[in-house]
């Protein structure tokens, strides 16, 4: 697992797979031709040796004072999905976050940056023949934008998600609907980046004089710094997350801020750096 410190806030990737994944599957443009001038940087760590992006399915768990807090739960256990290798499975998820200090019922916070199928999966678990709030005592954090948009719609991706790991945390009464800019502590907040989702939100953290940032999917892959214009077909919102992607990497290239991808594999951390006219991601 890796760990970072931003100040006196601790963020740990907890793993659930990495996945090689042909570019194209996301991004149409990502092909092993025009990959070819990114391998100094994309190779070894994001592109592996037969041209597949390494696509991680990860959380980050955030120790901020007295606070746990949880962005994103990937995948899932026992949840039938479309894609083969991220259907029904068993992993060994909820025991790593329990072995870095995350136990189930001592989850004060779980950030939802999104609401497509891969990031909420953990959200629930089976008990009984139903499926209930795997973190009995968290604040489920989900954007109102968000979820005006999804209620109305099912990921085409998983139309079943919402059934098995949304509508559970409601009936609950585990949710709190929160604006782009929702404070979580002193320490963490949220940051609107639209266009992947209408209520699309990346996670800030600030302590210390030090700052990180958790992308969410406003990037899938590393190689969108380079081409953040190539479409990405899981955007719902092609033309804003375009801007969004252009606007964050002129914001944040060459500064002191971690970036950390959502589905980034190790090492998941670095920083946005100027190329020439265009940016790479530097670990």
């Amino acid at each position: 697992m890796e760990t970072w410190k931003i100040g006196d806030v601790e963020i740990t990737r907890v793993v659930e797979l990495v996945s090689p994944t042909p570019g194209t599957m996301l991004i149409p443009n990502a092909t092993p031709e025009n990959l070819v001038d990114l391998h100094d940087w994309l190779r070894p760590h994001f592109l592996d040796a037969d041209g597949n992006m390494l696509l991680s399915i990860h959380a980050f768990a955030i120790r901020s004072g007295d606070a746990r807090v949880v962005v994103d739960t990937c995948l899932g256990a026992g949840k039938p999905r479309p894609i083969p290798e991220w259907s029904d499975l068993q992993t060994s998820f909820l025991r790593d976050l329990e072995s870095v200090g995350f136990a189930a019922d001592s989850i004060d916070r779980v950030v939802c940056t999104h609401l497509h199928f891969d990031h909420i999966g953990w959200n629930t678990i089976r008990h009984d023949g139903r499926w209930v709030p795997t973190f009995p005592n968290a604040r489920y954090l989900v954007g109102e934008k968000e979820w005006g948009f999804w209620q109305h719609e099912d990921d085409p991706y998983a139309p079943e998600a919402k059934a098995d790991s949304l509508l559970p945390v409601f009936e609950a009464g585990l949710v709190d609907l929160v604006d782009p800019d929702h404070v979580i502590t002193d320490e963490v907040r949220l940051i609107p980046t639209p266009g992947h989702t209408p209520g699309h939100v990346s996670v800030e953290v600030r302590s210390g004089g030090q700052r990180a940032i958790i992308t969410g999917d406003m990037f899938h892959l590393p190689l969108q710094m380079a081409h953040p214009d190539w479409p990405d077909l899981a955007d719902v919102d092609a033309e804003l997350a375009r801007r969004t992607r252009e606007r964050f990497l002129a914001d944040h290239a060459d500064q002191p801020v971690l970036i950390l991808g959502t589905h980034f594999n190790a090492p998941t951390g670095g920083h946005i750096v100027r190329d020439g006219t265009a940016f790479r991601f530097r670990v």
